[in-house]
């Protein structure tokens, strides 16, 4: 079988099974199967597929029909430009929260924390294009692994502490804090996709009943690890904006910011510089 058959194949398979961009996701799948890059795939519709190629392939197909995410099959995302290694045990980034990034760089600081790294995505991205000094922390030591070894293969320097939300974290320490935190409620699993439903980590995912837990928690215990004047950003899920700027009604400078669909994505706020913390 050549590649322009194995592609229409592939695309036919995930178009006939309602799955999202069958034939770009069938030119990914194959180009992974082949280790070879997507754009290959165009210069050579003749090359015959080995037996092995074909066989991973199939597989890969399998798997996503199944519902499982291109991006935990090919182990790979990219994020700000950057090509991030991902695995079943860290939230794929989103390009959303690209948003988040291009808040945090308007804001100097010397000393960046990333609360719930995953992937890392957002503390090597700070890292590398800031030069800030980043610290991240990840409640899951298996995220944790996949985040360090994502800054030592893009050589970003990121010092990454085991731990649940700020709780490693020295008080009046940082200058900055980032996250994108768990905010889709509990009562909401079922409505989810099955591609994130039954196969992103849950912890990454959800925030009890209502989605906002950990918004709190992190609101709570900022002012501690906060130096007086710092500042908060965090990624907001769809319809939390109102009710986390009520969390921050005593913080200043409080400001969201929208996604390309206008809709709210980011809210920053500036710890008063009185702050006993």
């Amino acid at each position: 079988m050549d590649v322009r058959t194995a592609l229409l194949q592939g695309t036919k398979l995930l178009e006939d099974a309602g799955t999202a961009v069958p034939r770009l996701t069938a030119e990914v799948l194959l180009a992974h199967a082949m280790r070879r890059e997507r754009v290959w795939l165009f210069g050579h519709p003749e090359q015959e597929l080995a037996e092995v190629e074909w066989l991973h392939y199939g597989r890969y197909l399998h798997e996503r029909l199944q519902g499982k995410p291109t991006q935990y099959i090919t182990r790979r995302q990219e994020f700000y430009g950057r090509e991030f290694r991902v695995t079943p045990d860290v939230l794929i980034p989103r390009p959303e929260t690209e948003h988040v990034i291009e808040a945090a760089l308007k804001i100097p600081a010397q000393r960046v924390l990333d609360i719930g790294a995953g992937s890392g995505a957002i503390a090597v991205t700070l890292a590398l294009e800031s030069g800030a000094e980043v610290y991240a922390t990840e409640i899951s030591p298996a995220a944790a692994r996949v985040a360090a070894e994502n800054a030592r293969r893009l050589g970003a320097r990121v010092a990454l502490a085991v731990g649940d939300l700020l709780s490693a974290i020295a008080s009046h320490s940082i200058d900055l804090l980032v996250s994108n935190p768990p905010y889709v409620p509990l009562r909401e699993r079922e409505g989810l996709q099955r591609e994130v439903r039954d196969y992103e980590p849950h912890a990454a995912l959800f925030a009890g009943e209502s989605g906002f837990e950990v918004y709190r928690r992190i609101v709570a215990d900022a002012p501690r690890v906060l130096r007086p004047g710092g500042w908060l950003v965090m990624e907001l899920g769809f319809g939390t904006a109102g009710h986390v700027e009520r969390l921050l009604e005593n913080w200043r400078e409080v400001r969201t910011e929208p996604d390309l669909a206008g809709i709210p994505r980011v809210i920053a706020a500036r710890l008063p510089a009185s702050s006993g913390g």
